[in-house]
């Protein structure tokens, strides 16, 4: 299949706009302003593209809901907080193609008649806030950004934020309170940002992923881009393939393939020749699944049916070696470290989680552990401000659901049975 994100990346100089607009870059814009908004969201429509940020809304659902609100001026934020562990998808746009990402945002921006752009950045990923400038500044000398861009009265800025440095910013509406100048914590919702967003007007979150497709889908059309995998979630993903593989890395591949393909294939199957255990398919939050869901489809439905989520398409494969205890204690330590506080739930029960992990892995476990693990899970569960304290509880979940006699192992034995 040919490349559609990243097809410019490995091309010398591939960051500048003089190479970006030998190879069709902008002529998506031209063709978007030649359209009316409604056009441009109606062709994004007819591609159904879903939000590559983990959730998988329409994007043209969200860009109507704000086309439609009588509030100015509107704003489009790009989610540039790539703060799940194993994902660096995002990273080698804006690295690599910077100016797909721009041109994908002026477009969105046109459509919901937004007026200011921001692009929040990861605080660990200093070195793309030069690249960015530089080619938002190139952007802008070429007339594509600014006031009446390409004499269509459109005007459309961008600014690059720098992230707080918090897996929490990553949340729409804790992304906002940082970018406002306040402490990254979530807001209740509704209303929804879509509404009441950044200083409280109109607002479009989308990932860098999700913009990235639209200016493929308007040169080459929402049919197209809807013929590519899955129907209910075609394009393309970027899989970020990491763990006991012998090809880790970061592939392009249509929505839909299996994780057999992906791991087997394209990662070149288990390092050492040992046996597959488990994966996590979807970056820290989600589920682990094990070797009788390899031939699921990486599509947001095909995983929430197995039981997971798809999430940041961080796959994370472990071998038959991995003690799963001390998977779910080490990604717990994440979430511990990365809550706001704001919310008991969340603040105390995932700290509580790891305290227990960390006790059964050091060989201090004890009857009735477990048991406590899971009424913990439940008195966290829909009891949070934002998706963290949910998310914290899937690496839990789902080694209990496979592997709870390898955490009854740990108690009997009074040590971990996979340390030598």
């Amino acid at each position: 299949m040919e490349k559609i994100l990243l097809n410019r990346v490995h091309l010398e100089n591939s960051r500048s706009i003089s190479v970006y607009m030998a190879h069709q870059g902008y002529e998506a814009l031209k063709q978007a302003l030649s359209k009316s908004p409604a056009e441009v969201i109606n062709e994004v429509k007819a591609a159904h593209l879903r939000g590559r940020g983990g959730a998988g809304f329409p994007a043209a659902m969200k860009w109507g809901f704000a086309a439609a609100d009588p509030n100015r001026p509107r704003y489009l934020l790009c989610n540039a907080d790539e703060g799940e562990p194993g994902t660096c998808k995002d990273r080698q746009i804006m690295e690599g193609d910077p100016h797909e990402l721009i041109e994908g945002m002026i477009i969105a921006a046109y459509a919901f008649e937004a007026e200011y752009g921001y692009i929040y950045l990861r605080a660990e990923y200093p070195r793309l806030v030069s690249i960015l400038e530089k080619a938002i500044a190139e952007a802008e000398a070429e007339g594509f950004l600014g006031k009446d861009i390409l004499g269509s009265g459109f005007n459309f800025t961008i600014q690059v934020h720098r992230g707080a440095g918090a897996y929490i910013c990553g949340e729409e509406t804790a992304l906002i309170e940082s970018l406002e100048g306040k402490r990254g914590q979530s807001r209740i919702k509704p209303p929804f940002p879509v509404n009441v967003g950044v200083f409280g007007l109109p607002t479009v979150i989308n990932n860098v992923e999700t913009l990235s497709n639209v200016p493929h889908i308007i040169l080459k059309g929402g049919r197209w881009f809807a013929g590519i995998g899955p129907v209910k979630c075609p394009g393309t993903r970027i899989i970020s393939l990491s763990g006991h593989v012998n090809r880790p890395g970061y592939y392009e591949l249509p929505m839909g393939v299996t994780f057999r393909e992906v791991i087997y294939e394209h990662g070149g199957g288990i390092r050492g020749g040992k046996a597959l255990k488990a994966f996590i398919p979807g970056g820290a939050s989600s589920p682990c699944l094990v070797p009788e869901h390899l031939e699921v489809g990486m599509d947001y439905d095909s995983v929430a049916a197995a039981g997971s989520m798809l999430g940041s398409s961080a796959l994370m494969v472990m071998d038959e070696e991995t003690c799963m205890v001390k998977v779910a204690a080490r990604l717990m330590r994440f979430f511990v470290h990365e809550s706001c506080g704001k919310c008991t739930p969340c603040r105390e029960g995932t700290d509580w989680l790891y305290r227990i992990l960390t006790r059964l892995e050091a060989g201090d476990g004890k009857e009735g552990d477990i048991e406590l693990l899971y009424d913990i899970c439940d008195n966290i569960a829909g009891k949070t401000f934002c998706p963290l304290g949910e998310g914290s509880l899937g690496p839990v979940r789902g080694t209990l659901k496979y592997f709870e006699e390898e955490y009854r192992e740990h108690i009997r034995a009074k040590r971990c049975p996979r340390k030598n």
